[in-house]
């Protein structure tokens, strides 16, 4: 069953995204991966944490989607995999639209109003 709003995104998907992105420990580990990849003790650096809790860290993004894990001799370096950021943009930038089209229509109907209000004002001609 396909629930409406999701589109292509599986909502499963879509939910460990969005849970992923609600802590700013990860959104800056993803803010430095977008810059190139690095392994965990280059992540751990500017947090006061230890490199388990990083790598738990690590381990929610990557179920995620949002990073993968490579291999560079004894090196794991972690990257950004930025389908999983598209296709939540995706999601959102349909209620983007939405939202907009709302806006727009309010737009227009305070600025009918205003006219109406403007002729009310105005003195009327009287007849002779």
């Amino acid at each position: 069953m396909q629930l409406p709003g999701y589109g292509r995104l599986a909502p499963d998907r879509l939910d460990a995204t969005f849970a992923a992105l609600a802590d700013p420990t990860r959104r800056a580990i993803l803010a430095r991966l977008a810059s190139g990849e690095a392994s965990v003790t280059e992540l751990a650096e500017p947090f006061a944490m230890s490199q388990p809790a990083i790598s738990k860290h690590l381990k929610v993004l990557e179920r995620a989607g949002l990073i993968s894990r490579g291999r560079d001799a004894q090196r794991r370096p972690r990257r950004l995999e930025p389908k999983a950021l598209a296709e939540a943009n995706e999601w959102l930038e349909r209620y983007r639209e939405i939202w907009e089209a709302n806006f727009q229509r309010l737009d227009d109907l305070l600025s009918e109003m205003k006219a109406t209000a403007g002729r009310a004002r105005q003195p009327r001609a009287t007849k002779r």
